[in-house]
């Protein structure tokens, strides 16, 4: 599974699989599945056909009572179900929605210019640290959300209406410690809410700190302060446990680093990197026990070491599970988990046998009831459909393995994930259109680990009020299966193949649900071929195996790519820049012009080109589109030195870049104008830019951006290649007035093709082939139509990477052509 968004991680096989298989009880999956396409339907309706909605759920429920008057067959009680249910549905989601458009507060966010005004509202999540989108130069700036619920407007007009409160970078801090349940008086200005915040009425920017009318609660106070231990107790760890273990535990992720988080993402291990239903079902299991001994009088667990009776331990386990959703935040994954947890804990405390699949439908039913928007949460459609796939297709496909001489763990942590896998995988092609070729390999590998990393978390949130030494102790404890999962993601999405692209949109999700049903079909078992399943099986395996490794010379024979004979490589990174020179000899070894914003994206290019020694990386200028990148060149190559511009800014990718090259023992060395340096006789290259000290004329970090003429192949046919990075006109025009500029046959559009282009610099480099890199549906509006059609009206062949994927260019000044990875 892959989320952008929250997503939610399956429960452990060997706590929630039942053993033996039984025929599931499906008569609530029906009514479930119907209340939740009611509701996300009627929340994409307006408030006009809110009489309209209140009509139908009338007629509905006149419906179902008529059929059961007249009707007394199960399928008729079963179909006035669902009818009562989509009722009820259509009602609660109406009347919820209803709060989006009442009161002053969606009025104004709907007027051409909305006020400032000042709000009393109650803090009901978390703030949560984000970074908003760049504009033009200027970089993201950190920022905060949280939920909120406005009580009054102004000094007298009560209220009640969801909005999301955005916080600015200067704010940040009086805003940063706020707990839920706190009351606050605050100014704003009240914002529209666009398709990010289509939960809540407006979106409120505040304007300076808050003032606390109200403290928060005793229990929200105790939760903060777990928290906060938590994350004290950790403090000491190294990068990846301290980031991974607090959001493992209790959710947060603010510390999570972006590369392991991409890495996690990568390798459908996302749901590691957040709580969700698979730790509480860790934790109700240290109590309970296996759920197959759970109900009996042999039960395993603590409940069963003390000799607890059924209610009791009932009791128990209800309490844990209301402190554990307080702790962790009602995350929807965590809710599902919850409520199906109380389902099935009121089942043990009246002595009914527990029937999961029952318990999960009727937990999804009352979650939608109380909370129609969780029908359009993928974190909470992630989890009931791995869930679902745990309950229904983990248990046959774990038998299966089983009767096939698997060992039985194994058989039934294969089997488990898979099949959560199975049933996730085509909802996450909606978030992201891929497909990862090591997300069931890596979930194995992390199985192990997750428990004891949980368990101990818990441990060290637990401990550490007592004693924060002990805590710590817990922590480094902790820090061996933590690190092991971060291992795991991070050499997983490090494989050449780990991922592979895919169809978008409700089509390809579609698609791949019946490849899906295709491949599970296939591997049922024919008489016929029975001799032949140890080879077929062997032959799939290998070609998986050869997929995910895609050793260079094999993924050159198959895709032609790279081309033989290449001079240049502008990388597919989305928006973003990376360049490849080649030396020439050995063949492995290039020179590498800025990392783009991913360092899986940067890995993956180098990979497929076969670079394994780069001599040196040039970092065109410090911005994030630029640089982000680098950690991908530097792992698992022999790298030389980084070369970076003057200018010192912004500090915080510099500080950056600093410590990934320190981490790596790479020098780092500053760019100097009218440097030259070659390799050899088949590269070489000129720094015309920027100017020592900075011309003033042309200030900010584009502006001093490391331009440079690459020469590539033997005089007299070489090829000449401008880079420009980022340099805007003032710049582009300082440049242009050097002395005997030479003519060149590639150029490198500046800054992803913007319109902010010094034409005449352009004229004067008299390109034939210019490359833009960008990415496709970038916000930004890059590359510019005016820029591309300057271009052209010269008679520039132009190419970028949005429509072509990577570009390479072959041949010499006299024979110049170039060869596309993709095609798009």
């Amino acid at each position: 599974m892959t989320a952008h968004s929250p997503t939610a991680r399956p429960p452990t096989p060997h706590l929630t699989t039942p053993h033996p298989v039984e025929p599931a009880d499906l008569r609530l999956l029906v009514p479930t599945v119907v209340v939740w396409a009611v509701t996300a339907t009627v929340l994409g309706l307006g408030e006009q056909h809110r009489p309209l909605l209140l009509g139908v759920a009338g007629l509905l429920v006149v419906t179902a009572l008529v059929l059961l008057l007249y009707r007394s067959r199960p399928a008729g009680a079963l179909l006035a179900a669902t009818l009562l249910a989509a009722a009820a549905a259509t009602a609660g989601t109406t009347l919820h929605a209803a709060d989006l458009h009442r009161g002053p507060i969606p009025a104004l966010a709907r007027s051409e210019a909305p006020p400032a005004l000042t709000v009393e509202l109650t803090v009901t999540g978390d703030p949560k640290p984000r970074t908003s989108q760049a504009r033009g130069t200027a970089p993201g700036q950190s920022m905060l959300t949280l939920a909120a619920t406005v009580d009054r407007v102004g000094r007298d007009m009560d209220t009640t209406t969801p909005v999301t409160v955005v916080v600015r970078a200067q704010d940040v801090a009086a805003w940063r410690e706020v707990i839920p349940s706190t009351r606050l008086r605050a100014d704003v200005r009240v914002l529209p809410a666009t398709e990010e915040y289509r939960s809540t009425a407006a979106a409120l920017l505040a304007q300076g700190p808050p003032q606390q009318l109200e403290a928060p609660g005793h229990t929200q106070q105790l939760a903060a302060r777990l928290r906060s231990g938590l994350r004290a107790a950790t403090d000491h760890l190294a990068t990846d446990p301290r980031g991974l273990l607090p959001g493992l535990v209790v959710g947060d992720t603010t510390r999570l680093p972006a590369d392991l988080d991409q890495a996690f993402r990568a390798t459908d291990l996302g749901h590691l990197t957040a709580v969700s239903g698979a730790n509480l079902a860790i934790v109700l299991a240290v109590l309970l026990g296996t759920p197959t001994r759970a109900g009996g009088q042999a039960r395993g667990g603590l409940a069963g070491l003390l000799g607890l009776p059924l209610r009791t331990t009932a009791l128990v386990g209800a309490v844990l599970t209301v402190a554990f959703v307080t702790v962790c935040r009602p995350e929807p994954s965590v809710l599902r988990a919850a409520a199906t947890g109380l389902v099935g804990l009121l089942a043990l405390a009246t002595g009914r046998p527990r029937q999961a699949l029952p318990a999960l439908c009727s937990a999804v039913l009352l979650l939608l009831l109380f909370d129609p928007y969780l029908a359009r949460s993928f974190g909470f459609l992630f989890s009931v459909l791995a869930t679902t796939g745990l309950l229904t297709l983990g248990p046959r496909w774990s038998a299966a393995l089983r009767a096939r001489g698997w060992p039985g763990y194994l058989a039934a942590a294969a089997g488990a994930t898979a099949a959560a896998q199975a049933l996730c995988a085509p909802a996450t092609i909606l978030l992201a259109p891929r497909i990862s070729l090591v997300a069931i390999p890596c979930n194995l590998l992390a199985e192990a680990a997750v428990a004891p990393a949980t368990l101990l978390g818990f441990a060290t949130l637990a401990v550490d009020p007592l004693s924060r030494p002990a805590a710590r102790l817990l922590a480094d404890l902790a820090a061996v299966p933590t690190g092991w999962l971060a291992a795991v993601a991070r050499h997983g999405a490090a494989l050449p193949g780990a991922q592979l692209n895919w169809p978008g949109g409700l089509f390809g999700a579609a698609l791949l649900a019946l490849a899906t049903l295709a491949l599970a079909w296939s591997t049922r078992p024919f008489r016929a071929a029975s001799r032949l399943r140890p080879v077929l099986a062997a032959v799939l395996a290998l070609t998986l195996l050869l997929a995910v490794l895609r050793p260079a010379p094999l993924a050159r024979l198959a895709t032609g790519w790279p081309p033989p004979g290449w001079r240049f490589v502008m990388c597919d990174v989305d928006q973003g820049d990376m360049s490849v020179l080649p030396i020439g000899s050995p063949s492995d070894s290039a020179i590498v012009v800025d990392t783009g914003p991913d360092p899986l994206a940067a890995d993956r290019c180098l990979r497929e080109l076969g670079i394994t020694i780069v001599p040196l990386i040039i970092l065109s200028h410090y911005h994030a589109d630029h640089v982000e990148g680098l950690p991908g060149v530097l792992r698992g190559r022999t790298v030389g030195a980084v070369q970076v511009t003057t200018l010192d800014s912004p500090p915080g990718e510099r500080a950056r870049v600093l410590a990934w090259a320190a981490a790596s023992g790479v020098p780092v060395l500053p760019a100097r104008q009218d440097e030259r340096r070659s390799t050899g006789p088949e590269l070489s290259w000129h720094l015309l830019w920027p100017t020592d000290p900075l011309n003033p004329a042309a200030p900010g970090a584009n502006n001093a951006s490391i331009a440079l003429i690459a020469t590539v192949g033997r005089p007299p046919d070489a090829l000449r290649i401008a880079l420009l990075g980022d340099l805007e006109p003032p710049a582009q025009a300082a440049l242009r007035a050097r002395p005997a500029l030479p003519r060149v046959d590639v150029l490198k559009v500046a800054h992803h093709g913007s319109a902010h282009q010094d034409q005449e610099l352009t004229r004067t480099l008299d390109p034939r082939l210019a490359l833009i890199s960008c990415g496709l549906g970038n916000p930004y509006g890059h590359p510019s139509p005016a820029t591309i059609d300057r271009l052209r009206s010269m008679g520039v062949t132009v190419l970028r990477t949005d429509h072509s994927g990577a570009i390479a260019v072959l041949g010499t000044s006299t024979s110049l052509h170039a060869v596309t990875q993709g095609s798009r």
